[in-house]
């Protein structure tokens, strides 16, 4: 894992600002839609950082880690509607999804981290089907594949009931700085430490005495607990609990939230989750192709930007130290004016290709940034495949000149 040193009192005062703008944020955007939203980015980032713990820190590579929140979800349902339901606060119900899916992972994890790399993959990858399986055969728990409540019959807590969806942003927000305080703690202490040397070179972990074996189980168990605790979260937000949550999708698209923020970096999976979030969220309001813009984003970050959105961070952090980053304003302009209509030329020609497939008759004419097209007329398509072609183009040329200017500002004394 990535680390750069900072003064602690500068890494104070980030914390203070960044735990400030959580609880600002709902009042800016102050909406029912919005809250919601970010209520979603909170339960994502709890989740995406427990994924984390298993993945960049550990370097277990695993395809079911969406079963621990599906079961957490569930534990906290079936906790609410049982006997000492009536008497639990619904503030502390996902410590008890975690502590559930703590259990389950403890299980698994016996048998599934004595080996790592592709023997580790394959276990989570049964393991997830078997449960996906499970949920439809252990009625008694999964009740056939999902599970209704209603969070207000939870007893409340000084006089707060969570009817409205800004108390429950606020409940779902201090559990995430909780957790995420925790997890980041946990990469500061000998077992996290250890879980980065196992990742690197299990073997010579074994040489000097440790157990690479129990190294993973332990970061296996805790990345357990918070995805449960993350799964009772999401039951809180939506009232449900659903089998689509232990599907190997639901485990792609986590895989997908950490590669895409940077799994090298321990604030990576938070900015894939925020960024993932806002794209489920308001890009599928606008296309039914976002799932496909997603992938090619995904597929752009893993061919060019292996260590994600973070890893990009992170490459401006020596000009910026050396003084040198005002040499890379230009050349990023250059580059990303081009860069930028040769995307909308592609997204364009896909989404007039999209309307004129599905268009009926009489339908041919779409609304496209706020201008009318006809997919009949032989002019759009032009003008789409004509911004594409130049846009890519010019921006291949640019990228070997900002290139060069990356090269100067980085050697430069």
């Amino acid at each position: 894992m990535i680390r750069i040193a900072k003064p602690i009192g500068l890494t104070l005062v980030l914390s203070g600002l960044a735990v400030c703008f959580v609880f600002i944020l709902p009042l800016i955007f102050s909406s029912d839609s919005s809250v919601i939203i970010l209520t979603q980015i909170a339960i994502t980032i709890i989740f995406a950082l427990s994924y984390n713990m298993v993945l960049g820190q550990a370097g277990m590579l695993s395809f079911g880690h969406a079963v621990y929140m599906g079961i957490g979800g569930f534990a906290a349902v079936h906790v609410m509607n049982g006997v000492l339901g009536s008497a639990i606060p619904l503030l502390i119900l996902p410590l008890f999804g975690g502590l559930f899916s703590l259990g389950v992972a403890f299980i698994v994890g016996g048998f599934s981290t004595r080996r790592g790399g592709i023997s580790f993959a394959m276990i989570s990858l049964g393991v997830v089907e078997l449960v996906a399986s499970f949920s439809i055969i252990i009625v008694m728990f999964f009740r056939g594949g999902g599970m209704l409540w209603d969070r207000t019959s939870a007893p409340r807590f000084f006089g707060i009931d969570f009817a409205h969806q800004i108390e429950v942003y606020y409940l779902v927000a201090g559990w995430m700085l909780l957790s995420v305080g925790a997890m980041f703690l946990f990469t500061l202490t000998p077992i996290g430490r250890l879980a980065n040397a196992v990742r690197d070179n299990p073997e010579r972990v074994e040489f000097v005495g440790y157990s690479a074996h129990w190294v993973r189980f332990y970061s296996f168990c805790g990345a357990g607990f918070f995805a449960g605790v993350a799964g009772a979260l999401s039951t809180i937000t939506f009232e449900i609990a659903s089998a689509e949550n232990l599907t190997v999708q639901a485990s792609g698209i986590i895989l997908l939230v950490a590669f895409l923020g940077g799994v090298g970096v321990f604030y990576g999976p938070i900015l894939g989750a925020i960024v993932f979030t806002l794209l489920q969220s308001v890009l599928s309001q606008q296309t039914d192709l976002w799932e496909l813009y997603v992938g090619v984003l995904f597929l752009m970050t893993v061919m060019y930007f292996p260590s994600g959105l973070a890893g990009i961070l992170l490459l401006h952090t020596v000009p910026i130290a050396k003084g040198t980053a005002g040499m890379l304003v230009m050349p990023y302009l250059r580059f990303l004016g081009p860069a930028f209509l040769g995307l909308s030329g592609c997204i364009t020609f896909v989404e007039i290709l999209n309307h004129a497939r599905k268009a009926i008759v009489g339908g041919e004419k779409m609304v496209w940034f706020g201008m009318w097209i006809n997919t009949d007329d032989f002019l759009p398509w032009c003008v789409a495949l004509g911004l594409a072609v130049f846009g890519i183009w010019t921006a291949k040329r640019q990228a070997k000149i900002l290139k060069e200017a990356w090269h100067t500002a980085t050697v430069l004394d």
